[in-house]
């Protein structure tokens, strides 16, 4: 799914005063029924956490901690910790985080580190207070952007698109090395594939195929470049980008550079023995 600037734009504008629920998703999907659950999906976990890294949201934790402790201590079944964050339109697994730090520290010797706690948040049994633990639990679950259940469904995706990729790339007869075939080799940052014997799409040379399971937006898509393709394209040469989920129609501006974005694997490749053929 390819969107130009002012369809993203107005999508996201949708964004700005909506909670992070799946109630709010479902709205989204209603208001722009043309586009993909899965694109609307990944634009919408996207954007909140770049709200969230630039927001001047003011948690004071002790009066969270306050709170949460009232609220337990009236009913300690009931979804307090939830409906904090949701109150104060705050990520469910960032409120249970500040308030688990609190509470580890006003209960253990020597402050938790930061690995305790994301053991902890994966793994709420963890956690010396039953019923902060079951709190904790019903944030992480109900966190549709953010969190450790946020982080591993991403990872599955990721792996699973990549998974999808080799056997397409295997299905075309393309020679290929994997990452870990690459690392093996003594390569410290590589692509999902280096292709052995380069193809040609849409007139453009591939060296290199990146998978990306997710929507390709202006944020996320400079930090790439920064980080990941420019590197791939001084290593190994020109390659191509896939954004499973799409991406902004305007970021595709570095072909003749030889970046190459894709929303879908293509199906023009042009090889070595077709041309000669």
């Amino acid at each position: 799914m390819i969107l130009t600037k002012a369809q993203y734009d107005e999508i996201a504008q949708c964004l700005v005063s909506v909670p992070p629920t799946r109630q709010s998703l479902r709205k989204l999907k209603q208001r722009f029924p043309s586009q993909s659950q899965a694109t609307l999906l990944s634009i919408f976990s996207q954007e909140y956490q770049s709200m969230l890294a630039f927001s001047c949201h003011c948690i004071t934790t002790w009066l969270c901690l306050s709170r949460y402790l009232n609220g337990v201590g009236r009913n300690g079944a009931a979804p307090v910790l939830l409906e904090l964050a949701n109150e104060v339109d705050y990520a469910p697994s960032l409120m249970a985080r500040i308030i688990l730090e609190r509470f580890l520290q006003e209960h253990e010797e020597t402050p938790p580190s930061k690995s305790v706690i994301n053991s902890m948040l994966r793994d709420p049994s963890q956690i010396p207070d039953g019923v902060l633990a079951n709190q904790v639990y019903q944030c992480i679950v109900n966190d549709c952007c953010y969190g450790p259940l946020v982080d591993c469904i991403k990872h599955a995706i990721g792996h699973e698109h990549e998974v999808l990729l080799r056997d397409m790339l295997l299905e075309k007869n393309l020679s290929f090395l994997d990452e870990d075939q690459l690392r093996a080799k003594g390569y410290d940052k590589t692509p999902d594939f280096i292709l052995q014997v380069p193809v040609a799409v849409e007139g453009h040379i591939i060296h290199w195929i990146e998978s990306k399971a997710s929507f390709g937006d202006e944020c996320s898509h400079q930090a790439y470049l920064h980080d990941q393709f420019w590197s791939y394209w001084n290593r190994f040469g020109p390659g191509l980008v896939i954004y499973w989920y799409g991406f902004i129609q305007e970021l595709d501006c570095n072909r003749e550079r030889g970046i190459l974005l894709k929303a879908c694997f293509p199906t023009d490749i042009v090889t070595l023995c077709h041309s000669v053929a």
